[in-house]
């Protein structure tokens, strides 16, 4: 069977001993600090390391357990029932749902290319008011598009024009196998926006370190919120993150899954080329895990997984990236964890199994 349904890292990109050195390490520097509560902000030298990085205060920074739980954690902190969210759309379905959670209203703004329809997004900020606007602005998931610099210009000046929040989810970025890096949003309007990432891909998502950073009003808030969830978070992973940067190994790791993940992606867009052009259309990403596919016939997403199975690949149904639903005829096809010649061989039945239907 073949998976394309989580978009996992490939188990060959883990520094296991680099990481189990790392830890050892960590328990003998910092014990006496990550054996015991701690700040709800996590672990200090690696928040001080992140916010030297970025221009920030070490408290503008907060840690947690992966990225996704500081986006419940801005649910639960600025989100009240009704309050309206925008999101791309397609948008990572765990981030609908946790917004659904918390009460809010989501919306979908039609994602082109190069990023968000602005116009379409400006025309739905003026109608709903919303609160902020959620973006993956590189190497998006699930559509593997990448706003460009001018997009994000454009939507930074919105966000400035009607007083909304951005908060910006950047776990693919320094996934990046080809082409040149495009500017934050956060480095835009940082008064404006919360940056979330996580080294989950770089490193390990076992570890669980999740991080955002942004304007001290709203980190204040998010840190309440978590000191009342988990008093405090898992320092050891974190404690272990902060040693393996400081060893200087990070840059090794990040080009070492460049190497492993720049052909994978180049056999993907290949093989759509060759199996799929009369079928469906996609973006060309330049890096990240996904590659986004809309189909061209219409077709019931129970249908095509249930016949996908049958033919020995598993898919996610496209509508869960959808605000609106209506995501039956997408399909979101992870690669990092597959080889070449299960990539050839998934994307080849995927073909088929569009064709017959």
């Amino acid at each position: 069977m073949i998976a394309f349904t989580r978009g996992v890292p490939a188990t060959e990109a883990f520094p296991v001993e680099a990481l189990g050195e790392c830890a050892a390490s960590a328990l003998a520097k910092y014990s006496s600090q990550i054996l015991q509560y701690g700040s709800f902000r996590g672990f200090g030298p690696l928040r001080e390391f992140i916010a030297a990085g970025h221009g920030l205060q070490p408290d503008q920074v907060l840690l947690s357990q992966g990225a996704l739980q500081i986006v419940d954690f801005v649910a639960r902190s600025l989100i009240a029932p009704g309050t309206t969210v925008l999101v791309e759309q397609p948008s990572y379905d765990r981030v609908i749902k946790v917004l659904r959670r918390a009460g809010a209203t989501v919306v979908g703004v039609p994602l082109q290319e190069d990023g968000m329809d602005l116009t379409a997004c400006e025309d739905l900020i003026r109608e709903h008011h919303p609160l902020m606007t959620y973006v993956v602005s590189d190497f998006q998931n699930p559509s593997g598009t990448t706003m460009s610099e001018a997009k994000r210009r454009a939507f930074a000046a919105l966000a400035e024009q009607y007083g909304m929040l951005v908060l910006e989810d950047l776990p693919y970025r320094r996934l990046r196998y080809t082409g040149d890096d495009i500017s934050t949003i956060q480095s835009m309007i940082p008064d404006r926006t919360i940056e979330l990432t996580s080294f989950s891909k770089l490193l390990s998502p076992g570890l669980r370190v999740g991080v955002a950073l942004g304007p001290q009003q709203y980190m204040d808030r998010l840190g309440k919120t978590a000191q009342d969830t988990y008093i405090t978070p898992a320092l050891l992973p974190q404690a272990t993150v902060f040693e393996f940067i400081d060893r200087g190994l990070l840059p090794a790791q990040i080009e070492k899954l460049h190497n492993l993940y720049r052909p994978r992606l180049s056999r993907l867009l290949t093989t759509l080329d060759a199996e799929m052009a009369d079928l469906g259309t996609w973006a060309r990403p330049e890096g990240g895990f996904f590659v986004g596919v809309t189909l061209n016939k219409s077709v019931k997403a129970e249908t095509l997984i249930a016949k996908g199975l049958e033919k020995g690949i598993q898919l996610t149904n496209g509508r869960d990236f959808f605000a609106d639903g209506r995501g039956d005829t997408f399909v979101r096809l992870p690669f990092c964890a597959l080889t070449t010649e299960e990539i050839d061989e998934g994307v080849r039945t995927l073909a088929q199994v569009v064709s017959s239907l």
